[in-house]
């Protein structure tokens, strides 16, 4: 099967009407034959939809092709990306169990890390990609999920996957990959050893700024322990959001192909501009990692970060002369947008904790969309000669 067509899969819901989509399946339950039927859905002697908060025929049809396209036994669908991040802390750990997490998160994930986890007792060591020397030094006997972003956000810092792989299998840790970034199509984390990957299907996979979700796929037993934690807490993605995410996965690695040639050129534009002190994007030969993206992406993303020389003060005044590109702190869109990561997405991090993943006052984060590349490299370079 051809690496697109996994994003593309045979309708399984048809209906008697055989229509070509998939319809909608908005309803809160669903009927038993009679009682004895209804008895056994509940036990599980029987398989099926019983209530929208458990499975939905459109959410399993999402789910479907998200195990398809990164290779995974099973997944479960949540109404946001954090949820989904979440739920995978939260359904599998208990107090007393230890994380180990690569510096470089998103601001929301640090949060659960430092101030809601450890309220049951669970802990968190944070190493540097960096310094893969000093992984193995902060695993402990009680260490039981190892949590990454790679790429990183906003830094664009990448984890070795095939090295994080092998030493799973030594120290027998669950292996847990946010892959938002690079989305099934640019890389499968599952390949390398992982046992989870979640994503924020905000992001690439609806792709138009239209909807919130989230969804893990990976091991089936890890999966069926998730389950019962999001059966009793309901963090379940709505049915129509599934049907939109569902059919926006069918035009996934077209979009890619044109995020990442978009992104590829935007980069190596601002490298070359004066104002720009540095330049991050894995396909960018500068890139410290420039090799191990090659290695284990298929392309480099549709993200790209800089530094502006000149601080905040110059961050914002370049963010203002913007014309065609937008301020958001959402990424993923058809539409290239700027984001200023230190006083929007990881605000609530300290300064230090900020400048050790790169992040400092003149940092911006694109978004790099799919208008016509010599539009997003001109409004860009427009508001850098106009913040001056």
């Amino acid at each position: 099967m051809k690496e697109s067509s996994k994003f593309i899969r045979t309708q399984t819901q048809r209906s008697s009407q055989r229509e070509h989509s998939v319809p909608l399946y908005l309803t809160s339950s669903f009927m038993f034959d009679d009682a004895e039927h209804g008895r056994a859905m509940f036990t599980e002697e029987v398989q099926g939809n019983i209530y929208s908060r458990y499975s939905n025929p459109n959410t399993s049809e999402f789910i479907q092709k998200v195990c398809d396209s990164e290779g995974a036994e099973a997944g479960l669908a949540f109404s946001s990306g954090m949820a989904a991040v979440f739920a995978s802390f939260a359904g599998l750990l208990k107090s007393g169990d230890h994380i180990v997490a690569f510096r470089s998160i998103f601001g929301s994930t640090h949060q659960l890390f430092t101030q809601l986890l450890p309220r049951w007792g669970i802990t968190t060591t944070y190493v540097d990609a960096s310094k893969p020397e000093d992984f193995e030094k902060a695993l402990r006997p009680e260490t039981k999920m190892v949590f990454l972003e790679t790429p990183s956000n906003p830094g664009l810092e990448l984890v070795d996957l095939e090295w994080l792989g092998g030493l799973k299998k030594k120290h027998n840790f669950i292996l847990n990959v946010d892959n938002c970034f690079a989305t099934p199509y640019l890389q499968k984390p599952i390949e390398y050893g992982a046992d989870l990957v979640s994503h924020s299907s905000t992001k690439y996979m609806d792709g138009q700024g239209r909807v919130l979700g989230g969804v893990v796929v990976g091991r089936q037993d890890l999966i069926k322990e998730m389950m019962f934690f999001i059966r009793h807490t309901g963090p379940a993605m709505s049915a129509f959001n599934a049907w939109i995410f569902s059919k926006s996965l069918e035009t996934l690695p077209v979009r890619m192909d044109r995020h990442c040639s978009n992104a590829l050129s935007v980069a190596e534009a601002l490298e070359q501009h004066e104002d720009v002190e540095v330049v991050r994007y894995p396909f960018l030969p500068s890139h410290p990692q420039y090799e191990l993206a090659k290695r284990q992406m298929k392309q480099g993303g549709g993200v790209v970060t800089f530094i502006l020389k000149g601080g905040m003060e110059r961050a914002m005044r370049f963010l203002d002369a913007l014309e065609m590109i937008s301020l958001s702190s959402n990424l993923g869109d058809t539409r290239t947008i700027a984001t200023h990561p230190v006083s929007t997405t990881h605000s609530k991090l300290t300064d230090d904790e900020r400048a050790q993943i790169g992040i400092f006052p003149g940092s911006i984060r694109v978004s790099v969309g799919l208008e016509d590349v010599n539009d997003i490299v001109k409004d860009l370079t427009t508001a850098l000669d106009r913040s001056k």
